[in-house]
Order: C-alpha cells, then structure tokens, then sequence
C-alpha cells in the first residue's frame, strides 16, 4: 500500500484537493465579512457601534446565505477530508482517486457559487458529493471488513 507520503501519488492528489477545500473553507469567512459590512449587518452591539451601523441586526438574508453555505461546507468537507485519508490506505487506482478528489472538490465549488446566487440548481453538486463520501467509506469499510 501507498500510504501517506508525498511519494504515493493518490496522497499528493488527496493533498493538493485537500488544500484547495480548506482555502475554500476559510474564504467564506471573509465573504461573510464583506456582506456584514456592505450591508451594516452585525450580530453583536460593538461590532455594529464600530462599524457606524444603528442596531444590531441578525436576519439579513444575504448574510443568512452567507453563513449556511458556510455552515455546509463545515459540514460536509471534513467528512471528505477524513474519508479521503481512509481511503488512500485502500490502495486505490490513482487515476479514479484523482477524478473522485477533483469531482469532490469542484462539486464543493459549484455547490457554493450555486447557493450564494440564488440558484435551486444546487442539489445536483451537494448529491454528487455526497454520493463520493458515500462511496469513499464504503470502499474502506468493504476493504477492512475483517
């Protein structure tokens, strides 16, 4: 088995998708951010005070989106992040670890550009991800059954 070191080309591909998730994961604060600021939107008094807004507000729809496409990646990307690992120990084919690490991720991406614009068509991406982990822990149930 391959395992994890840079030399195991499924772990370098799991690593590089990895990254990108978790630099997606941590641009969605500073979008957060940006709404709350654009808009005077700000949960707690000395924020609101600080930043000229004249009250507290908590149900701004546009920063309510912000935060439960937020609250989806915080959700489902560290069951991939976790499974991912799992799976290189199953000694996978580097060709399909590649597309399933690529597929995940931009399903992550697209999901997210899909429900911050408003789209109903974000279904298909959060499916395709989901049915990725599915598959990933499947594979490494199915390969330590014992």
């Amino acid at each position: 088995m391959g395992g994890w070191t840079l030399e195991n080309p499924v772990f370098a591909n799991y690593v590089f998708y990895a990254g990108i998730l978790a630099l997606k994961v941590i641009i969605m604060g500073p979008i957060t951010g940006y709404y709350r600021i654009t808009k005077k939107v700000f949960m707690n008094e000395e924020d609101a005070k600080s930043m000229g807004a004249k009250e507290v507000k908590t149900n701004d729809p546009d920063v309510e989106r912000v935060r439960r496409a937020h609250q989806n990646d915080l959700e489902n990307i560290p069951v991939f992040w976790i499974l991912g690992l799992l799976y290189i120990l199953t000694d996978p084919s580097v060709a399909l670890s590649k597309i399933i690490f690529r597929v995940y991720t931009m399903s992550r991406i697209i999901y997210t550009v899909l429900y911050l614009s408003g789209s109903n068509k974000r279904g298909m991406p959060f499916m395709i991800g989901m049915v990725i982990n599915v598959f990933l822990a499947v594979s490494v149930i199915i390969t330590f059954i014992n």
